[in-house]
């Protein structure tokens, strides 16, 4: 039985985010600027804020709990380990020691731009080629940390099929989803004119039922799902191929740092220090992170802890910090994206990302 666990619609993210384009102008003037709201609301306190931090506790610099900064994150899914590092934060009370009364939010039929925009949310999850056609559409967006080094999207196949690239995909039945950016790219970079191109409705019995078929996936969730079906699989990552995004990557917006750099900069702190913690102690998170998420067994939270320590601690993490992002990665991703007809204009990738919060809190944490 598939869990919201194993659904990551990115098809449905980028519709969303089409929209957000869409409605942008009206709702920036429409909305406040305030994040207070009710407990079901973005910005309002909720489940997933930190008990902590209503204690009457002492805040950052010694502050009374009710002068801590109310501030509301947005994810991409489902509360899960892929958040990992940011439900740590929260757990761990890094938050509120930063001065900051924390809500996240999960990323599930609300979007995250919508929010940033009439200032309900501070603070979203994206990735980079996202974040870059955002831009190309008016919205500011500005990448904070860049939280997976390398994508978790993957194509996964039946193990023992004879597959070692994606010039290997002729030929075969591919469950992708309608317009997904590096399928478009897969197509024209590698030449796929013999592979059948079939619509993936985040469901996996198509798959299972035909072993010479391949299928979008996460690497750190349906390889598990599978397996628990009794059905051994191996993957190919979408960045060992020529397509690498930074995936979910914090994002805000150019107003937001330019107001608040003070704010940015805690938030980053206790997000890299909450990622550092949840490296070796996600055993200790993950029933933290279940509370947000309980249909999902913490079997699964331990295999995608585990599959994505290469994936964020990694490359160049590993020598320049949790989060750290490269100009060349962006320009990379930039120039793909104009390529690929998927932007009509290259943009200003020195105003999409900045390192400045990032790397100020990893010298902290030496």
């Amino acid at each position: 039985m598939m869990t919201n666990k194993t659904v990551h619609p990115s098809a449905a993210k980028r519709l969303a985010l089409l929209l957000a384009f869409i409605v942008l102008t009206l709702i920036v003037s429409a909305c406040s600027s305030s994040g207070s709201g009710s407990a079901n609301e973005p910005g309002a306190p909720s489940p997933s804020a930190s008990p902590a931090a209503t204690d009457g506790a002492a805040g950052a610099g010694g502050a009374p709990a009710e002068e801590l900064i109310p501030i509301t994150q947005v994810t991409n899914w489902y509360a899960q380990a892929e958040h990992g590092g940011n439900y740590a934060a929260l757990a761990k009370d890094f938050y509120k020691e930063a001065g900051l009364d924390m809500t996240i939010t999960p990323g599930v039929n609300v979007s995250g731009t919508q929010l940033l925009a009439s200032g309900k949310a501070q603070f979203a999850m994206s990735s980079s080629d996202e974040v870059l056609m955002a831009r190309e559409n008016g919205i500011p967006l500005v990448a904070i940390i860049g939280t997976f080094q390398k994508s978790p999207q993957a194509l996964t196949f039946h193990k023992g099929e004879d597959i070692k690239g994606i010039e290997d995909l002729n030929g075969r039945d591919v469950y992708v989803s309608s317009g997904i950016t590096y399928w478009e790219y897969f197509k024209k970079a590698y030449d796929l004119a013999d592979a059948r191109e079939l619509k993936y409705n985040y469901e996996l019995s198509s798959f299972m039922a035909n072993k010479s078929s391949v299928v979008q996936s996460y690497i750190t969730s349906e390889p598990y799902t599978l397996s628990q079906e009794g059905y051994e699989t191996e993957s190919m990552l979408i960045g060992d191929f020529g397509f690498e995004p930074y995936a979910n990557v914090i994002v805000t917006t150019e107003d937001y740092i330019s107001e608040h750099p003070d704010i940015v900069q805690a938030f980053v702190d206790a997000t890299i220090k909450g990622w550092l913690y949840y490296k070796d102690n996600y055993e200790e998170i993950n029933p933290f992170i279940q509370q947000s998420n309980p249909d999902v067994p913490l079997d699964a939270f331990a295999y995608s802890a585990k599959a994505l320590q290469p994936l964020v601690f990694e490359g160049d993490a590993a020598t320049s910090g949790v989060g750290h992002m490269t100009m060349e990665r962006w320009d990379n991703m930039n120039a793909t994206l104009v390529d690929l007809a998927v932007m009509k204009a290259s943009q200003d990738v020195s105003k999409a990302f900045t390192n400045e919060f990032v790397d100020a809190a990893n010298a902290k944490l030496k």
